[in-house]
């Protein structure tokens, strides 16, 4: 189960002849989506930080092909060293803040003072960006500056971004400044920022499988706190919210489809589960061609690309699973992996990676390993590289496949064929028996359902986004299976009596995947037909409640203990023998 690999039995030629035909055989999903979001850039460009850099920013963009430069001053001007008033020698030999005011006095300029910079509030993207200073009066700057409705493009030089966002929307270009070397092709970057973009929208949103809100209650959050762009929203409606993505903002990192767990965010083409499929095909080819001892590796494009640039040689062994980004396959993937026949999982991160997408695979990473823990596994069998490991990357494997047996997966849902890839390891592993602690947010755990307050009123059968809860067929009874449970807290917002806490956790037993009842009650006849339709609780609660009522009183009282079509019976009764009785109330 979890023997050590013999470096001697790898035969690294074999290994990598069964890669190539992999390779030659099946190719790895790409992103078919078409091009649907479109930018227009008329080349109105926004520059800012302190005056002297964005006016040394302005001098080496003027002439070269933009509308305009508006220069907003944002922070002070930094001391000058001895090496920053060589750089600003130029070809003239001239290196004076004067002979820098003087190339750049004709264009349209705004000193902020630090309190107005705190305000200055930026939003949209390429094309499209408004800058607002929230102030008392508050100053749309693009109509005020240069009397147009929005900035195409922004070039930020401060230290600190006026723009505080993990990965910038298109079109804002971050730069530090004092970086002389690099200033060139960032202002070439800039520049190319004219002209009419596509992109695709990668995404789509199935609000039916959504756990982010119920009944005007929120739940599930997973999607809104990793994505590195921002461009999730929770959308207020009518009653409920809603998870939104702006495709002009969305750049296609993937967190938000790794994090969310019952699939209602995917990839619009392909979808999410071919990765899965193509995983365990993957697997099952290089076995079928003679390769021994196999190892996915994540990896994005943009990283194959350099290593094939610099000539990297990756072993032969090292099955690499391309990614636009590394967010896009979870723990969910890589446990597919290691259940299809994978002895192990390695993540090659990169130096470009933003704070909150490596804060995120750090937590998945966490996630995996108490799972294969949990399950007699070794937890180390899931790997990070760090961006300049080179040698890692093709490091001989230290573990044996779990098995050499395909995978199938066959349920369409996420959560479903979650289940059916930790079934397999399950089976391949030994269940501890105990329930795990989960790193924060992890989507695993029961509820407690206090059955002295439960009165089986539904409302958290109503409200749960899976099939994790439901009620009793014959008889008032509420049901749960954990496996379906994602912890989305919905059930615990809607219950009126507050009959359920959540209880995180992944439990390592039989009796997950077993369906349970929390409670159940006798049900309430009728006191005028004999027909059951509520529990005793629920009579008894609705009777307490509406003690003081008028419309109750006296002998009313016994309406509550009939069903809904003898109550009205008994109503229109009423009426019949006295019209009068309805303006007592």
């Amino acid at each position: 189960m979890n023997q050590h690999i013999q470096v001697a039995s790898i035969d690294d030629a074999r290994n990598a002849q069964a890669k190539e035909a992999v390779r030659q055989r099946i190719s790895w999903p790409v992103n078919l989506t078409p091009a649907n979001v479109t930018y227009h850039s008329r080349g109105h460009a926004l520059l800012l930080g302190s005056e002297r850099d964005t006016r040394q920013a302005a001098r080496a963009l003027q002439g070269r092909g933009l509308a305009s430069l508006t220069l907003v001053f944002t922070a002070p001007n930094a001391a000058q060293t001895g090496e920053a008033q060589v750089d600003q020698v130029q070809a003239g030999g001239k290196n004076s803040d004067d002979d820098l005011l003087a190339a750049t006095e004709a264009l349209t300029t705004q000193a902020l003072t630090r309190a107005q910079a705190d305000k200055l509030r930026i939003s949209g993207h390429l094309g499209a960006f408004n800058v607002m200073l929230d102030d008392d009066e508050p100053l749309d700057l693009a109509r005020a500056l240069i009397e147009r409705d929005a900035f195409d493009m922004i070039f930020d030089v401060n230290t600190t971004p006026c723009l505080s966002v993990d990965l910038p929307p298109p079109g804002y270009v971050v730069f530090d400044w004092q970086q002389a070397e690099a200033r060139s092709d960032a202002l070439e970057q800039f520049t190319e920022l004219v002209g009419e973009f596509d992109k695709p929208r990668y995404f789509q949103v199935n609000s039916d499988l959504c756990a982010h809100s119920s009944s005007g209650n929120i739940g599930c959050t997973r999607c809104l706190d990793v994505c590195p762009a921002d461009a999730i929203s929770s959308h207020q409606g009518r009653i409920e919210s809603q998870i939104e993505i702006d495709p002009f903002l969305c750049q296609g990192v993937g967190s938000c489809t790794s994090a969310c767990p019952t699939g209602a965010i995917e990839f619009r083409l392909p979808e999410t589960r071919r990765q899965q499929e193509t995983l365990s095909t993957w697997l099952a080819a290089y076995r079928d061609a003679g390769g021994s001892a196999p190892v996915l590796r994540f990896v994005t494009y943009d990283t194959l690309e350099a290593e094939q640039q610099t000539g990297t040689y990756v072993a032969g062994h090292v099955l690499d699973v391309p990614l636009e980004e590394l967010g896009a396959a979870g723990h969910d993937q890589w446990l597919t992996g290691l259940a299809a026949g994978a002895g192990e999982i390695r993540l090659q991160y990169h130096a470009n990676m933003p704070a909150r997408l490596t804060a995120f695979l750090d937590q998945q990473i966490a996630q995996a390993r108490t799972l294969l823990e949990s399950l007699g596994l070794d937890a180390d069998r899931i790997q990070p590289l760090a961006a300049d490991d080179t040698q890692a990357q093709s490091a001989m494997p230290t573990h044996l496949p779990l098995t050499d047996e395909p995978l199938t997966l066959n349920a369409p849902e996420k959560r479903a064929r979650l289940n059916q890839v930790l079934a397999r390891l399950s089976a391949l592993g030994e269940l501890s028996g105990e329930r795990h602690r989960m790193p924060s947010g992890a989507a695993y755990g029961a509820i407690n359902v206090d059955s002295d307050a439960c009165t089986l009123c539904m409302a958290c059968v109503s409200n749960c986004p899976t099939p994790a809860l439901k009620a009793g067929a014959d008889q008032p009874a509420l049901s749960f299976l954990e496996a379906d449970c994602v912890q989305c807290g919905l059930c615990e917002e809607a219950c009126p009596e507050n009959a359920i806490t959540l209880e995180p956790g992944f439990f390592a037993a039989p009796e997950r995947t077993e369906r349970h009842v929390c409670h159940e009650e006798a049900a309430f006849a009728c006191i005028a037909c004999g027909k059951p339709f509520a529990t005793v609780s629920t009579v008894a609660t609705i009777k307490e409640k509406l003690a003081d009522h008028p419309y109750f009183a006296g002998d009313a009282m016994a309406r509550l203990e009939m069903c809904e079509d003898c109550r009205v019976k008994d109503v229109w009764q009423t009426l019949a023998r006295d019209p009068n009785v309805q303006l007592k109330v």
